[in-house]
Protein backbone atom coordinates (compact mmCIF):
# COMPACT_ATOMS: atom_id res chain seq x y z
CA UNK A 1 0.00 0.00 0.00
CA UNK A 2 0.96 3.77 -0.56
CA UNK A 3 0.74 5.82 2.57
CA UNK A 4 0.71 9.66 2.40
CA UNK A 5 1.74 10.99 5.21
CA UNK A 6 1.20 14.69 6.04
CA UNK A 7 3.67 16.54 8.82
CA UNK A 8 6.00 13.45 7.65
CA UNK A 9 8.98 15.42 7.85
CA UNK A 10 7.99 16.79 11.22
CA UNK A 11 8.69 15.39 14.97
CA UNK A 12 5.81 12.54 15.41
CA UNK A 13 5.35 12.42 11.37
CA UNK A 14 8.79 11.11 10.41
CA UNK A 15 8.40 8.48 13.08
CA UNK A 16 5.41 7.19 11.23
CA UNK A 17 6.72 7.38 7.91
CA UNK A 18 9.37 4.92 9.52
CA UNK A 19 7.26 2.49 11.11
CA UNK A 20 5.31 2.86 7.88
CA UNK A 21 8.80 2.03 5.73
CA UNK A 22 9.38 -1.07 8.20
CA UNK A 23 6.13 -2.92 7.80
CA UNK A 24 6.48 -2.85 3.59
CA UNK A 25 4.69 0.17 2.76
CA UNK A 26 5.49 2.98 0.70
CA UNK A 27 5.54 6.49 2.06
CA UNK A 28 4.45 9.92 -0.03
CA UNK A 29 5.65 13.17 2.55
CA UNK A 30 4.00 16.22 2.47
CA UNK A 31 5.15 18.70 4.25
CA UNK A 32 5.53 22.28 3.98
CA UNK A 33 8.98 22.13 5.88
CA UNK A 34 7.66 24.82 8.46
CA UNK A 35 8.37 23.45 11.39
CA UNK A 36 9.50 19.60 9.83
CA UNK A 37 13.03 19.41 8.97
CA UNK A 38 13.90 17.73 5.49
CA UNK A 39 16.80 15.49 7.33
CA UNK A 40 13.84 13.72 8.57
CA UNK A 41 12.79 12.40 5.48
CA UNK A 42 14.34 9.05 4.53
CA UNK A 43 16.31 8.77 1.11
CA UNK A 44 14.36 7.34 -1.34
CA UNK A 45 10.81 8.89 -0.19
CA UNK A 46 9.36 11.10 -2.42
CA UNK A 47 8.53 15.18 -0.67
CA UNK A 48 5.88 16.99 -2.07
CA UNK A 49 6.47 20.16 -0.37
CA UNK A 50 2.73 22.57 0.64
CA UNK A 51 0.57 23.65 3.08
CA UNK A 52 -2.20 21.64 3.65
CA UNK A 53 -4.78 24.72 3.93
CA UNK A 54 -3.86 25.49 0.70
CA UNK A 55 -5.89 22.57 -1.51
CA UNK A 56 -4.17 23.14 -4.86
CA UNK A 57 -1.01 22.42 -2.96
CA UNK A 58 -2.12 19.29 -1.32
CA UNK A 59 -3.15 18.39 -5.17
CA UNK A 60 -0.09 17.62 -6.25
CA UNK A 61 0.61 14.31 -4.31
CA UNK A 62 -1.76 12.92 -6.76
CA UNK A 63 1.08 12.85 -9.08
CA UNK A 64 2.92 9.67 -6.99
CA UNK A 65 -0.35 7.58 -6.42
CA UNK A 66 -1.66 7.09 -9.60
CA UNK A 67 -3.56 4.20 -9.73
CA UNK A 68 -2.56 2.50 -6.34
CA UNK A 69 -4.33 1.94 -2.89
CA UNK A 70 -3.66 4.32 -0.84
CA UNK A 71 -3.95 5.80 2.15
CA UNK A 72 -3.70 9.18 3.95
CA UNK A 73 -1.87 9.37 7.52
CA UNK A 74 -2.88 12.94 8.12
CA UNK A 75 -0.79 14.62 10.70
CA UNK A 76 0.42 18.13 9.73
CA UNK A 77 -1.02 20.82 11.80
CA UNK A 78 -0.24 23.96 14.21
CA UNK A 79 0.37 21.72 17.36
CA UNK A 80 1.01 23.97 20.05
CA UNK A 81 -1.20 25.62 22.95
CA UNK A 82 0.04 28.65 23.11
CA UNK A 83 0.80 29.02 20.01
CA UNK A 84 -2.58 28.80 19.09
CA UNK A 85 -3.69 31.30 21.68
CA UNK A 86 -1.16 33.71 19.60
CA UNK A 87 -2.53 32.61 16.42
CA UNK A 88 -6.12 31.28 16.58
CA UNK A 89 -7.43 31.94 12.64
CA UNK A 90 -3.47 30.07 11.79
CA UNK A 91 -4.70 27.32 14.35
CA UNK A 92 -8.42 26.99 12.36
CA UNK A 93 -6.61 27.59 9.13
CA UNK A 94 -4.26 24.48 9.15
CA UNK A 95 -6.01 22.07 12.01
CA UNK A 96 -9.21 22.33 10.25
CA UNK A 97 -9.51 23.67 7.05
CA UNK A 98 -6.41 21.44 6.35
CA UNK A 99 -8.28 18.71 7.57
CA UNK A 100 -11.08 19.25 5.25
CA UNK A 101 -8.47 19.23 2.45
CA UNK A 102 -7.22 16.09 3.39
CA UNK A 103 -10.46 14.30 2.94
CA UNK A 104 -11.74 15.95 -0.42
CA UNK A 105 -8.17 14.81 -1.58
CA UNK A 106 -9.22 11.21 0.21
CA UNK A 107 -12.57 11.08 -1.67
CA UNK A 108 -10.29 11.72 -5.67
CA UNK A 109 -8.42 8.63 -4.50
CA UNK A 110 -11.04 6.44 -2.71
CA UNK A 111 -8.14 6.42 0.49
CA UNK A 112 -8.91 5.49 4.35
CA UNK A 113 -7.85 8.37 6.51
CA UNK A 114 -6.38 7.93 10.10
CA UNK A 115 -6.00 11.69 11.57
CA UNK A 116 -3.88 12.63 14.36
CA UNK A 117 -5.92 14.46 17.61
CA UNK A 118 -5.42 15.24 21.02
CA UNK A 119 -6.13 14.52 24.53
CA UNK A 120 -7.06 18.40 24.53
CA UNK A 121 -10.58 17.87 23.04
CA UNK A 122 -11.10 16.25 26.43
CA UNK A 123 -10.56 19.87 28.78
CA UNK A 124 -10.95 18.57 32.39
CA UNK A 125 -12.81 15.44 32.92
CA UNK A 126 -14.01 14.75 35.77
CA UNK A 127 -13.67 10.77 36.04
CA UNK A 128 -9.92 9.89 34.93
CA UNK A 129 -8.65 8.25 33.19
CA UNK A 130 -10.59 9.64 30.09
CA UNK A 131 -11.98 7.39 27.86
CA UNK A 132 -13.56 7.78 23.84
CA UNK A 133 -16.37 8.44 25.43
CA UNK A 134 -16.08 11.25 28.16
CA UNK A 135 -17.69 14.45 27.26
CA UNK A 136 -15.12 16.69 24.83
CA UNK A 137 -15.09 20.55 26.61
CA UNK A 138 -11.89 22.00 26.01
CA UNK A 139 -10.06 24.23 27.33
CA UNK A 140 -8.03 26.02 24.98
CA UNK A 141 -8.25 26.92 21.07
CA UNK A 142 -5.92 24.24 19.94
CA UNK A 143 -7.79 21.76 21.80
CA UNK A 144 -11.22 23.24 19.84
CA UNK A 145 -9.51 23.17 16.44
CA UNK A 146 -8.95 19.59 17.20
CA UNK A 147 -11.70 18.72 18.14
CA UNK A 148 -13.56 20.21 15.05
CA UNK A 149 -11.14 18.94 12.62
CA UNK A 150 -11.73 15.20 13.86
CA UNK A 151 -15.57 16.13 13.41
CA UNK A 152 -15.07 17.04 9.90
CA UNK A 153 -13.15 14.19 8.87
CA UNK A 154 -15.50 11.90 10.50
CA UNK A 155 -18.37 13.64 8.80
CA UNK A 156 -16.98 13.54 5.95
CA UNK A 157 -15.62 10.18 5.49
CA UNK A 158 -19.35 9.33 6.36
CA UNK A 159 -20.82 11.39 3.53
CA UNK A 160 -18.48 10.07 1.45
CA UNK A 161 -18.41 6.66 1.89
CA UNK A 162 -14.95 6.44 3.48
CA UNK A 163 -13.34 4.78 6.06
CA UNK A 164 -11.53 7.42 8.72
CA UNK A 165 -10.11 7.25 12.11
CA UNK A 166 -8.86 9.84 14.66
CA UNK A 167 -6.00 8.88 17.35
CA UNK A 168 -6.06 11.03 20.45
CA UNK A 169 -2.78 11.73 21.09
CA UNK A 170 -1.43 12.19 25.11
CA UNK A 171 1.90 14.16 25.58
CA UNK A 172 4.09 12.98 23.21
CA UNK A 173 7.72 12.87 23.67
CA UNK A 174 11.15 11.16 22.02
CA UNK A 175 13.70 11.81 19.54
CA UNK A 176 13.20 14.88 16.98
CA UNK A 177 11.18 16.71 19.66
CA UNK A 178 10.96 20.84 17.96
CA UNK A 179 12.52 23.33 20.04
CA UNK A 180 11.60 27.03 20.41
CA UNK A 181 9.19 29.17 22.34
CA UNK A 182 6.68 26.08 22.36
CA UNK A 183 8.36 22.95 23.08
CA UNK A 184 7.03 20.49 25.24
CA UNK A 185 8.12 19.99 28.99
CA UNK A 186 9.93 17.06 28.22
CA UNK A 187 12.22 19.25 25.82
CA UNK A 188 12.09 22.19 27.99
CA UNK A 189 13.49 20.03 31.39
CA UNK A 190 16.00 17.72 29.01
CA UNK A 191 17.59 20.71 27.63
CA UNK A 192 17.36 22.28 31.28
CA UNK A 193 19.36 19.30 32.55
CA UNK A 194 21.99 19.49 29.60
CA UNK A 195 22.71 23.08 29.73
CA UNK A 196 22.70 23.66 33.05
CA UNK A 197 20.03 26.20 33.47
CA UNK A 198 16.58 26.44 35.98
CA UNK A 199 13.56 24.59 34.80
CA UNK A 200 10.57 26.78 34.27
CA UNK A 201 7.29 24.95 35.99
CA UNK A 202 4.18 27.13 35.16
CA UNK A 203 1.36 26.58 38.23
CA UNK A 204 1.84 24.68 41.30
CA UNK A 205 4.08 21.61 39.45
CA UNK A 206 1.02 19.56 40.36
CA UNK A 207 -0.54 18.73 36.68
CA UNK A 208 -0.66 15.81 35.31
CA UNK A 209 0.02 13.65 32.16
CA UNK A 210 -0.07 10.75 30.19
CA UNK A 211 3.90 10.85 28.75
CA UNK A 212 3.52 8.33 25.88
CA UNK A 213 6.93 7.67 23.51
CA UNK A 214 7.19 8.94 19.63
CA UNK A 215 7.55 4.93 18.39
CA UNK A 216 4.90 3.87 20.18
CA UNK A 217 2.72 6.39 18.55
CA UNK A 218 4.15 5.85 15.04
CA UNK A 219 3.24 1.87 15.62
CA UNK A 220 -0.79 3.23 16.74
CA UNK A 221 -1.00 4.86 12.90
CA UNK A 222 0.42 1.70 11.15
CA UNK A 223 -1.79 -0.18 13.17
CA UNK A 224 -4.90 1.91 11.98
CA UNK A 225 -4.22 2.19 8.82
CA UNK A 226 -3.50 -1.98 8.12
CA UNK A 227 -6.58 -2.38 10.12
CA UNK A 228 -9.07 0.35 8.36
CA UNK A 229 -9.82 1.27 12.04
CA UNK A 230 -12.55 3.23 12.28
CA UNK A 231 -13.98 5.89 14.93
CA UNK A 232 -11.77 7.90 17.33
CA UNK A 233 -9.03 6.05 19.85
CA UNK A 234 -7.08 7.46 22.77
CA UNK A 235 -3.13 6.84 22.22
CA UNK A 236 -1.57 7.23 25.84
CA UNK A 237 -0.23 4.59 28.63
CA UNK A 238 -2.64 4.73 31.12
CA UNK A 239 0.45 6.49 33.60
CA UNK A 240 -0.61 9.46 35.33
CA UNK A 241 2.38 12.06 35.92
CA UNK A 242 2.87 15.01 37.66
CA UNK A 243 5.09 18.03 35.93
CA UNK A 244 7.04 17.71 39.30
CA UNK A 245 7.61 14.03 39.25
CA UNK A 246 8.67 14.33 35.90
CA UNK A 247 11.02 16.87 36.82
CA UNK A 248 12.30 14.38 39.54
CA UNK A 249 12.43 11.48 36.99
CA UNK A 250 14.11 13.47 34.69
CA UNK A 251 17.08 14.28 36.99
CA UNK A 252 17.61 10.66 37.98
CA UNK A 253 17.86 10.13 33.96
CA UNK A 254 20.26 12.81 33.58
CA UNK A 255 22.24 12.54 36.77
CA UNK A 256 21.09 16.44 37.07
CA UNK A 257 18.95 17.55 40.15
CA UNK A 258 17.29 20.39 39.61
CA UNK A 259 15.47 23.11 41.61
CA UNK A 260 12.63 24.99 39.02
CA UNK A 261 11.32 28.51 39.17
CA UNK A 262 7.60 28.73 38.97
CA UNK A 263 5.45 30.75 36.83
CA UNK A 264 2.27 31.63 36.72
CA UNK A 265 -0.36 28.74 35.19
CA UNK A 266 -0.92 29.21 31.01
CA UNK A 267 -4.07 29.75 29.51
CA UNK A 268 -5.09 26.80 28.68
CA UNK A 269 -3.50 24.00 30.55
CA UNK A 270 -5.48 21.18 31.90
CA UNK A 271 -5.30 19.72 35.40
CA UNK A 272 -5.15 16.19 35.23
CA UNK A 273 -4.54 14.31 32.05
CA UNK A 274 -4.36 9.89 31.97
CA UNK A 275 -5.73 7.97 29.05
CA UNK A 276 -7.91 5.01 29.12
CA UNK A 277 -6.35 2.72 26.31
CA UNK A 278 -8.51 -0.20 26.26
CA UNK A 279 -9.83 0.26 22.92
CA UNK A 280 -6.96 1.12 20.97
CA UNK A 281 -5.76 -2.40 22.86
CA UNK A 282 -8.87 -4.22 21.76
CA UNK A 283 -9.72 -2.97 18.38
CA UNK A 284 -6.13 -1.54 17.28
CA UNK A 285 -4.38 -4.86 18.74
CA UNK A 286 -2.05 -1.51 20.38
CA UNK A 287 -0.58 -1.16 23.60
CA UNK A 288 2.74 1.12 24.64
CA UNK A 289 5.83 -0.71 24.87
CA UNK A 290 8.48 2.10 26.04
CA UNK A 291 8.40 2.77 29.64
CA UNK A 292 8.57 6.38 31.12
CA UNK A 293 12.02 6.31 32.26
CA UNK A 294 13.51 4.51 29.38
CA UNK A 295 11.98 6.88 26.92
CA UNK A 296 13.32 9.62 28.61
CA UNK A 297 16.75 8.26 28.89
CA UNK A 298 16.65 7.59 24.67
CA UNK A 299 15.04 11.07 24.33
CA UNK A 300 18.54 12.26 26.14
CA UNK A 301 20.77 10.70 24.41
CA UNK A 302 19.19 11.94 21.53
CA UNK A 303 19.13 15.21 23.00
CA UNK A 304 22.94 14.85 23.61
CA UNK A 305 23.98 13.80 19.99
CA UNK A 306 22.10 16.18 18.36
CA UNK A 307 23.40 19.76 20.86
CA UNK A 308 26.35 21.49 19.47
CA UNK A 309 27.72 21.89 22.57
CA UNK A 310 28.08 17.97 22.93
CA UNK A 311 29.59 16.70 19.85
CA UNK A 312 32.76 16.21 18.77
CA UNK A 313 35.20 16.75 15.80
Amino acid sequence: MKVIVTGGAGFIGSHVVEALIKRGHEVVVFDDLSTGDIRNVPSGVALVRGDVSRPEELERVREHVRGEETAIAHLAALVSVPEAVERPTRAFEVNVLGTMNVMELARRLDSYVVIASSAAVYGDTPTLPVSESAPTRPLSTYGASKLAAEAVALAMARERGLSASALRLFNVYGPRMRPGPYAGVVLRFLTAALQGLTPEVYGDGMNTRDFVYVTDVAEAFALAIERRAVGVFNVGTGRETSVLELLELISRVTGVQMRPVFKPPRPGDIRRSVADVRLAREQLGWSPRVQLEEGLRLTYEWLRSSSPSTRTS
